[in-house]
């Protein structure tokens, strides 16, 4: 037993052993089974045959059971965790470093487009407010109304959400455990699947852990996997474009809700090889929506597959909230759907919906999704709830009281001379056109007026088009609105800031 324990223990060192590792062979010596790796183990038997390894007599090799006395395994016993002698402090980057990364920074603030987050503390019970400091030298929180959150219908806090995660949580506990793969995967998971599938009318869904993440992947894998040109529309979200570019195929991209154009591209391309045509269904800045029967018509005449992001629709659009594919009866044209949990259903996660083989496709090689912890049992419970309560008349009657707020707020800043762009959807773009005035707008409004509105710049948007994203709710009320007409005229006469009448600008 010796001198195969010894052999052993020079195999797992030298990483001669695919398979005895030091983990396995503790195990081993624990529960008696060496012999079984002996025979098993193609290094072990080489050197068995060659006589490197010889078994003691008293070692039987007909299996486990049948050896001597099992023998009591020694481990080290560890008695107390000692202290770092040193202490750990951060440590400088090489100076070119540094240099290099500061001068990215300072050119983000010189041309008002550096970032910074404002920390909010959502209310439940007090929906669209939140607490926040809105002066640097504030030292407690106070009221703040929101104006551009995507929580679009306060499903966050809804009772029969929230109850359905907390349940969750105190059954299961906070995490998945691991990827989808590795035990990261509960019924919750699966329910929420099938749910979302039958929402969208298709075969099958897939969770991811957000909807960049969904899109990224999904693209990218099936660019691979079909050797497909991927056209894009010009105003496709981020996420959509990494994936097309991570792709490394041929990529066509058409100016924002041009048919022509995109025909056009078509035409060019490669008759014999496989097509996606990517675009979304509601554009989240502009507020602008995609004509999707004609889309779908004119990549099908090309016989392209079409992916469209729902993001900025699930929840708020179609009868049973599918989307405006689904409230426009043009679902079934959609290959690729893809949605995100994180917005009008009030959690977070992202996914798509498709056949049964896409699916499968994307769940079997997207690394994406491969690699990455599952989302939560309680979040899945909780989109369940929410997914189902949206569907029903519960969620109509949201959809429409949230319909009617953002109509009225679009009417009342027209109506007061803002320069509001022209756009069918709940987004209600107000277009600055300044970056620093923009960040200005958004600084002002929240310290002098207690009203928060992200200002919106490059390279979220092009350079010149800055705006200010307003989101009304079903909380605000007309009241809340006609406060922050009065402050916006405050702060556009501040910062000299032109009004205008009918203001139109093409998107």
């Amino acid at each position: 037993m010796a001198s195969l324990i010894k052999t052993a223990a020079v195999a797992v060192a030298m990483r001669k052993c695919p398979f005895l590792s030091n983990e396995v062979l503790s195990f081993a010596l624990k529960s008696r089974s060496l012999s079984m790796f002996a025979k098993k183990c193609p290094v072990m038997s080489k050197l068995m045959t060659q006589g490197v390894v010889t078994l003691p007599a008293t070692y039987d090799l007909k299996g486990e059971n049948e050896a001597g006395p099992e023998e009591e395994l020694k481990l080290p016993t560890l008695t107390k965790l000692e202290a770092p002698t040193q202490k750990n402090e951060a440590q400088p980057l090489p100076p070119k470093y540094d240099s290099i990364l500061n001068d990215n920074i300072e050119a983000k603030k010189r041309d008002s487009t550096y970032r910074t987050f404002q920390v909010l503390s959502r209310t439940a019970e007090k929906k669209p407010y939140a607490m926040a400091r809105t002066t640097p030298l504030q030292l407690e929180d106070e009221d703040v109304s929101v104006w551009c959150s995507n929580d679009y219908l306060g499903m966050s806090s809804h009772p029969k959400v929230t109850g359905a995660v907390i349940d969750t949580i105190n059954r299961h506990g906070v995490g998945a455990g691991g990827t989808r793969s590795i035990g990261g995967t509960s019924h919750y998971h699966v329910e929420l699947e099938d749910t979302l599938a039958d929402l969208h009318g298709k075969d099958s869904a897939l969770l991811f852990s957000s909807c960049y993440v969904a899109n990224d992947t999904t693209l990218q894998t099936l660019g691979r996997v079909l050797n497909a040109e991927i056209y894009s529309d010009q105003g496709n979200h981020a996420s959509m474009i990494a994936g097309i570019n991570n792709s490394r195929m041929p990529k066509f991209v058409f100016r924002h809700n041009d048919l022509d154009h995109l025909e056009e591209l078509l035409a060019k391309g490669d008759p014999d090889r496989m097509k996606i045509v990517a675009f979304e269904s509601v554009y989240s800045m502009t507020g602008t929506i995609a004509p999707i029967e004609e889309l779908c018509d004119l990549a099908h005449k090309y016989n392209a597959l079409t992916f469209v992001d729902e993001v900025h629709a699930v929840g708020l659009y179609g009868y049973h909230g599918a989307g405006l594919a689904e409230e426009r009866g043009m679902a079934h044209k959609i290959d690729i759907v893809s949605g995100t949990l994180g917005k009008s259903y009030g959690l977070v996660g992202g996914y798509i919906a498709s056949t049964g083989p896409l699916i499968d496709v994307v769940r079997s090689l997207g690394s994406g999704l491969i690699f990455t912890t599952s989302i939560p049992p309680s979040t899945a419970a909780g989109a369940v709830t929410s997914i189902n309560i949206l569907a029903q008349q519960e969620g109509r009657e949201l959809r429409l009281r949230h319909r009617a707020a953002y109509n009225l707020l679009r009417v009342k800043l027209l109506k007061a001379g803002f320069p509001v762009l022209d756009c069918p959807s709940h987004i209600v773009p107000l277009h600055i056109g300044d970056a620093l005035k923009a960040t200005l707008c958004m600084d002002t409004l929240l310290e002098k007026h207690k009203l928060y509105v992200q200002a919106i710049n490059y390279p979220t948007v092009p350079r010149g088009r800055e705006l200010l994203r307003f989101v009304a709710t079903p909380y605000h009320t007309p009241r809340m609105m006609d406060y922050l007409i009065s402050a916006l005229d405050d702060v556009w006469s501040n910062l000299d800031l032109p009004k205008c009448e009918n203001f139109s600008l093409k998107n």
